[in-house]
């Protein structure tokens, strides 16, 4: 279909197309953006509806597809290694997601507030998921975390409606308020690797029936499971 805009954005060309497609090609790293001086072409453009990277691409920028109201679907090629800040912040209609697993870490507020997003599997590439990285995803009921993540961020996952967790045994932290406010949350498996429960993580989990706090826990941070 006919492009409608077209951006050249350093090494990177960011098209869009009649029918909401958004393709982005070119080597390299994309940008990074923020929300007042320096906004993407993906910012707040509603016409967005679908976006496309094609391999090549190795980075999403910050802020790249921030406050993209319209924007359905993504797929992410195996040349991304890294997701950055805010990167699909407040995108509400976001129902489907593939992180390729050459992703290494999602940064802090990327998917924050996606309230369509129902499920997502983080591949084992990933080592790190940041700051309210799934933040208010509230229709976010099944997740399949890395088998090789070593910290889950605060806020991670607060006021997502997971029904249970598995954290793998590569995690030593999870951050403070990682799973605040759950309230679907039934059972969850602490691994032996875990040392420290920061505080207010399993905060107003009013569903939680059971939980198995392992040997290796040396301290468990205030209002952890008020």
């Amino acid at each position: 279909s006919k492009i409608v805009s077209y951006w050249n954005e350093g090494n990177l060309t960011w098209k869009l197309d009649a029918d909401g497609t958004m393709t982005i090609s070119g080597t390299g790293a994309m940008k990074n953006y923020n929300s007042d001086d320096n906004p993407s072409p993906a910012y707040k453009n509603s016409n967005v509806k679908t976006v496309v990277i094609e391999d090549g691409v190795t980075s999403i920028g910050n802020y790249a597809f921030s406050d993209c109201s319209s924007l359905t679907s993504i797929t992410i090629p195996d040349s991304v290694t890294s997701i950055g800040y805010y990167a699909f912040f407040y995108c509400t209609s976001l129902t489907s997601i593939t992180i390729s697993d050459s992703v290494t870490s999602i940064g802090n507020y990327a998917f924050f507030y996606c309230r369509s997003l129902t499920s997502i599997t983080i591949p084992d590439s990933v080592t790190s998921i940041g700051d309210s990285a799934f933040e208010l995803c509230n229709k976010l009921s099944s997740i399949t975390l890395s088998n090789n993540i070593t910290s889950i961020g605060n806020w991670a996952f607060h006021g997502c409606s997971l029904t249970s967790i598995t954290i793998p045994d590569s995690v030593t932290s999870i951050g403070a308020m990682a799973f605040h406010s759950c309230s679907n949350l039934k059972s969850i498996t602490i691994p032996d690797s875990v040392t420290s429960i920061e505080s207010a993580v399993f905060y107003n989990c009013t569903s939680l029936t059971s939980i198995t706090i392992p040997d290796s826990v040396t301290s468990i941070g205030s209002y952890a499971f008020y």
